[in-house]
């Protein structure tokens, strides 16, 4: 049995050459031939291992995409190549195009079985203002050839046909991205249902995903060897592959965030940007019955990948070289008097730096370059390779709310290695536990996610960690909770079973959406007169949505608190299991609370549609400080 190789040996050692024709620039080193369109700089061919083209012939040469008005060849010899497609923007322009210069980058090693893609992205000063939703590099293979998707080691499948995508072969479900397949050509697919966003992913974890064709064993994959040109941090969660055989390189979106995370530019404002490069990875083996070959295979590659990084062979000025770059390093401690004398390692934190900002503003920053790492079990961390420019550090600790951000702004210059020493983090606490629900881990996995509807299963999630993919869950609450909404008893309740992932509305048999309320119950032997308490709830995710919360007075007509209506990140739609995420801190009078048992109620009032929703990250109730 062979082994995957990336080469093919008589082509491997060949040099790299450029043709240049009216119409086309082809690139070869041997191993594969990339053929762009000229002057638009859009992939239309990949020539590998016998195939004459893995890319879907039939998709228009014009379909999407930003078109390049200007090519050149940056930098070609035998050992590597880089071409330019520019698309300059001018006044007269306005009105028809994006105002942004954008400078399309390709590049062939020798010796290597893949290309890299990088764009260079610009705003310039006196220009008009304007927003910009999304930004990616997309690519559509043969489907003929490639059936079989990986994106993680528990996630890939053999995949639906785009034909199966339409009547009568599907039926589209509550939004044309979900779809059940009724007739698709693999009858094995049959009853299942496929849609683009059961198969998004944490960018912390979007590191290499791709197609494999099983004949011949070819393997096409996207690598994004770093996270710094990505927007809004390690959470943000972007799409990947998906049917068509479609593959993507999302560099910017609003997906499980919404309006928050498109860029707006002023009328002026100067904006310049490197997205990528990101690495297309081409792999073969000689045995076609064992897709895993070529998963792995794509996997040691991905790490290849991260150990270059920056790329020293990318030739733009923009692009900074590792010299160009600094480094900061320090150990983070969590300070909780209430749960510890000593301060606490904040082990396993994620440490960032980010455009300065408040606490927290990180998740929602989408103009700059985001630097992350996560800390070791001491606390320790270091971040390497960061651009030179000013930015806040921030952070936040799994197991403890809110977010930290160290005050002074952070100038980093080329060659700069930065020790900040110990940093404290005072996470919000005015008084001891009460009670608690949940993980403070912005996220709503620890809550109860039912099964799916059986007539609405993807089977790749049956029996899976990610069992929240799932299409319709938003469904199920009606048929738990039919007449009544959830109670939560503290000290008999066990919210891994009974606390449903998301407050959703309930749908009634007319296919209108009623408000719930969800109780908390709790008894109090003492109340402390004249005092404060302190109810903190933790959002993972809130859609067009209002938390209203009321005390021991569900009939009360003004809430105690609300959070006003909020959220546009639509994760329950997309089958996420966060959004972004929501601290808030409730003052609670002594005087609202009874001895014996209370209740607190939690209403989501806002009910036009079954995607209107919160989900819950970790809920704490303090007791006064000093008692």
């Amino acid at each position: 049995m062979g082994h995957p190789t990336a080469t093919s040996p008589a082509g491997a050692t060949a040099g790299v050459s450029v043709e240049v024709s009216d119409r086309y620039v082809e690139i070869k080193n041997g191993i594969f031939e990339l053929t762009l369109s000229n002057p638009d700089g859009i992939v239309t061919g990949v020539r590998y291992n016998g195939v004459d083209n893995l890319m879907e012939i039939l998709n228009k040469e014009d379909n999407r995409g930003i078109k390049g008005t200007e090519f050149r060849i940056i930098y070609q010899d035998e050992n590597q190549a880089e071409v330019s497609f520019v698309r300059t923007w001018d006044p007269s322009l306005e009105g028809k195009a994006v105002p942004l210069n954008i400078d399309k980058r390709f590049i062939v090693l020798r010796g290597c079985s893949g290309f890299y893609t990088y764009g260079i992205y610009e705003h310039q000063e006196g220009w008009p203002g304007f927003s910009m939703a999304e930004t990616r590099v997309a690519f559509k293979l043969r489907k003929d050839k490639f059936h079989y998707m990986a994106l993680a080691d528990d996630r890939q499948r053999i995949m639906p046909m785009p034909e199966d995508r339409v009547p009568p072969r599907g039926q589209q479900l509550a939004y044309p991205e979900a779809v059940l397949l009724v007739d698709p050509i693999n009858p094995d697919l049959r009853g299942e249902v496929d849609d683009k966003y059961q198969y998004s992913c944490e960018d912390q974890y979007n590191n290499v995903h791709g197609w494999i064709s099983f004949d011949p064993p070819i393997g096409f994959w996207q690598i994004t060897p770093s996270d710094e040109f990505r927007t809004g941090g390690p959470l943000k969660q972007n799409l990947t592959s998906h049917v068509g055989p479609t593959m993507l390189a999302m560099f910017l979106s609003g997906h499980y965030a919404g309006d928050d995370l498109t860029p707006k530019f002023m009328t002026g404002e100067y904006w310049k940007k490197v997205h990528g490069p990101v690495f297309m990875y081409l792999n073969s083996s000689w045995d076609g019955s064992d897709p895993t070959l070529l998963w792995e295979d794509a996997k040691v590659q991905m790490m290849i990948e991260k150990e270059s990084w920056p790329y020293c062979f990318a030739l733009s000025d923009d692009f900074q070289k590792t010299e160009q770059r600094g480094c900061i390093s320090g150990r983070l401690l969590v300070r909780d008097r209430y749960l510890d004398d000593a301060d606490l390692y904040a082990t396993s934190a994620y440490v960032g730096l980010a455009l300065p900002g408040d606490a927290g503003s990180w998740q929602r920053e989408c103009k700059g370059y985001q630097f992350w790492c996560r800390a070791e079990d001491d606390g320790s961390f270091c971040i390497r390779n960061i651009v030179a420019g000013d930015y806040n550090l921030y952070a936040w600790v799994p197991g403890f709310i809110g977010d930290y951000k160290l005050e002074a702004t952070l100038t980093i210059s080329s060659g700069d290695d930065i020790y900040l020493g110990d940093l404290v983090y005072e996470p919000p606490r005015d008084g001891p536990t009460m009670w608690e629900i949940g993980i403070p881990d912005r996220s709503a996995s620890e809550f109860y996610v039912p099964d799916p509807n059986p007539n609405y299963v993807n089977r790749l999630y049956i029996n899976h960690p990610d069992r929240f993919r799932q299409y319709g869950l938003w469904e199920r609450y009606a048929e738990l909770y039919p007449d009544s909404d959830l109670v939560y008893t503290i000290g008999q309740s066990d919210y891994t079973t009974d606390w449903f992932f998301a407050q959703v509305n309930r749908r009634t048999d007319q296919n209108t959406y009623q408000p719930t309320t969800w109780q908390i119950k709790f008894n109090i032997d003492s109340v402390v007169p004249n005092s404060t308490y302190k109810f903190r709830v933790a959002l993972a995710s809130s859609a067009n949505a209002e938390l209203q919360v009321r005390f021991n007075d569900q009939d009360r007509s003004v809430p105690h608190f609300t959070t006003g209506l909020i959220g546009r990140d639509n994760a329950i739609a997309r089958h996420g299991i966060h959004g972004l995420y929501w601290l808030f801190n409730i003052d609670v009078s002594g005087a609202w609370l009874v001895l014996g048992m209370n209740t607190i109620y939690l209403k989501q009032p806002r009910n036009q549609s079954p995607f209107q929703g919160l989900m819950y990250d970790y809920l704490r109730m303090e007791g006064p400080s000093g008692s």
